[in-house]
């Protein structure tokens, strides 16, 4: 008779692999899923540190009186700072997209500091002069230093002159005034009276540490996690 197989000893040996293949699935898979949500929070984390830096993005002011809208840029950035001179342009242009240019608006500008009574004389008068900004060529310009840090409106009326073909308008600004560096005192009153105090260049401790505490937090947790699946 010839010696018979021992079956149990095959079926255990082959159980021992497919057992031992699974095992090392399951690690890779564990290992691939943990290195993929790493880079996810690794990435996550520096969108949020570098949106968390980031100073306040400069928007454009836009208006409409009747047939001509008006576009309001400051620079620089469209933060302007007390006692500095800030170079402010207005884009005016006809419904369907034709630039206004001074030559061809009796424009005037006023600057009030808010609030402000009605009939109150504006505290500023800057002159209009043609200037060239991005793609506008001979809009109204005028350098404007705000005494004080504050909020502001500043006002543009325009009639057409003779031969230009647009009706009347008259825009209303609101602009925010910060601190200049020239300030030397940490605390001054405003334009409206009210005690501020004055901004820094620098983002404040906590908005620093946040983000990076949270980002520590949640790679403590996932190194737990890897901890608990290898054991």
């Amino acid at each position: 008779m010839f010696p018979q197989p021992n079956r149990g000893k095959s079926s255990l040996f082959s159980d021992s692999i497919s057992t031992s293949q699974k095992h090392r699935r399951y690690l890779l898979k564990g290992i691939s899923w943990h290195q993929g949500t790493i880079k996810y929070l690794l990435f996550l984390s520096c969108l949020v540190i570098s949106i968390t830096n980031l100073y306040p993005a400069s928007a454009h002011k836009v208006e409409i009186s009747g047939d001509v809208g008006g576009t309001l840029h400051i620079e620089p950035n469209d933060n302007p700072r007390a006692g500095e001179p800030s170079q402010a342009w207005f884009a005016l242009t006809r419904r369907g997209g034709k630039v206004i240019p001074l030559s061809q608006c009796n424009c005037q500008l006023a600057v009030y500091a808010e609030p402000y009574a009605a009939g109150e004389p504006p505290l500023l008068e800057p002159q209009l002069e043609p200037v060239a900004a991005e793609r506008y060529q001979g809009i109204p310009g005028a350098e404007i230093v705000f005494p004080k840090a504050g909020i502001y409106e500043l006002q543009l009326n325009g009639k057409p002159v003779s031969g230009a073909r647009f009706r009347p308008f008259e825009f209303k600004f609101e602009v925010t005034v910060a601190s200049g560096s020239a300030q030397n005192t940490r605390n001054l009153r405003d334009v409206n009276g009210d005690l501020v105090e004055s901004e820094s260049q620098q983002l404040p401790l906590w908005a620093i540490a946040l983000p990076i505490l949270g980002f520590v937090a949640i790679l403590v947790v996932v190194l737990q996690s890897m901890r608990r699946s290898g054991e």
